[in-house]
């Protein structure tokens, strides 16, 4: 019984790990060196059209179809049939393979700032150490994915709470600092001028960046099926999450504007903005960098929350409620922890091949020309 109630989600455990999935604190950075203080607007507007109906919508399907394994291709194929399943599951799966492939190098990048303070960790490596180190950690995450809702549970939760800590802490530390030390609002003269944005081309590309930011809370799907009373407590991690994300990227960017003038955003920002935002504020504080390394820490989580994720869950909706007409049931085999052996099988053949790719001579997607 011990055993059942660990598999067990709750609402707030929903929140977390699809918090992680949806959300990191780049996000903000990225958007704010993009428009500046006009970005609050754009959030606005963001979460009133898209994300917050979005979200809703995954928690209504999911409590809907509460007993379902795959997540999206359950709703799908209950409603529109399962061939329209099976592609949507295809393809949400598919996409996520060169996702997979440079996710790793992400997290060594993120634990570089940690460790060294800077994104130079991985320039150390030759192409073919790199690539192997990059596959080597995909393989560990791999088998941390596999051993089922208990590792997944713990790892979103944990990666969850410090993300959301560190943006929550980065707001309040930043919007403090000028009444506790001697810095000035970094933007002089806010109004509300200074949100209203300019529409035009280049106003309207930018809000794209915005819809990718918040996308993927549909990912948290294929667990609503070992949720502790899923009719309601699905939906209602799917309500925190909302409020989660709003309060994270509508405060976050007003802290931005009181760090870095909106009229003169600095070339660099969007390249490695995030860890010189919390640098900054350790500067504010007298801290040095440590603020910059907690943070850097808590993205490594977050980066690695976010790869166990990728691998299991676009697995689930694509084997978890699987027709046997367009998938063989030898591919849907799982292991005593409900994990597809078979199909994690095939994930690691196909992101095996992309990463080792480099080392044949094609070069690096992730290094200029």
């Amino acid at each position: 019984m011990s055993n059942v109630q660990e598999k067990q989600l709750r609402w707030y455990n929903i929140a977390l790990m699809s918090f992680i999935t949806v959300w990191g604190f780049g996000n903000v950075v990225n958007n704010y060196a993009n428009q500046g203080l006009v970005v609050v607007f754009s959030w606005v507007f963001i979460f009133a059209l898209y994300f917050i109906p979005y979200a809703l919508i995954v928690g209504q399907l999911g409590s809907t179809f509460k007993e379902g394994k795959g997540g999206v291709s359950t709703w799908i194929k209950h409603t529109m049939g399962p061939g329209l399943a099976y592609l949507a599951a295809w393809t949400y799966w598919v996409v996520h393979i060169p996702y997979l492939a440079q996710k790793p190098q992400a997290i060594l990048i993120a634990l570089g700032w940690a460790l060294k303070g800077d994104g130079s960790l991985i320039k150390e490596y030759t192409v073919v150490a790199l690539q192997g180190l990059t596959l080597a950690l995909f393989v560990f995450f791999m088998w941390v994915a596999s051993r089922g809702m208990k590792s997944l549970k713990v790892v979103g939760s944990v990666a969850g709470i410090a993300m959301f800590i560190m943006s929550i802490l980065y707001v309040v530390m930043a919007v403090t600092a000028p009444a506790i030390t001697s810095v000035e609002i970094a933007t002089a003269n806010i109004t509300w001028q200074s949100f209203i944005p300019h529409i035009d081309f280049t106003y309207i590309t930018t809000i794209s960046m915005l819809v990718f930011a918040v996308g993927g809370a549909e990912k948290i799907s294929p667990y609503v099926n070992q949720t502790r009373n899923p009719g309601k407590e699905f939906p209602k991690g799917m309500l925190f999450l909302a409020v989660m994300v709003a309060v994270c990227a509508i405060l976050g960017s007003l802290a931005m504007g009181m760090m870095f003038d909106s009229r003169h955003i600095p070339d660099d920002l969007m390249t490695n903005g995030q860890y010189y935002a919390f640098q900054k504020l350790g500067e504010y504080y007298h801290l040095g960098n440590t603020l910059m390394v907690i943070y850097a820490i808590a993205n490594t989580l977050g980066q690695i929350a976010a790869l166990v994720f990728s691998i299991d869950a676009p697995l689930k909706v694509l084997l978890g409620d699987a027709d046997s007409k367009y998938i063989p049931q030898r591919l849907c085999r799982t292991n005593a922890s409900g994990t597809p052996v078979n199909g994690y099988l095939l994930t690691l053949v196909l992101v095996a091949i992309l990463i080792m790719l480099p080392t044949l001579g094609i070069g690096d997607m992730n290094k200029p020309v």
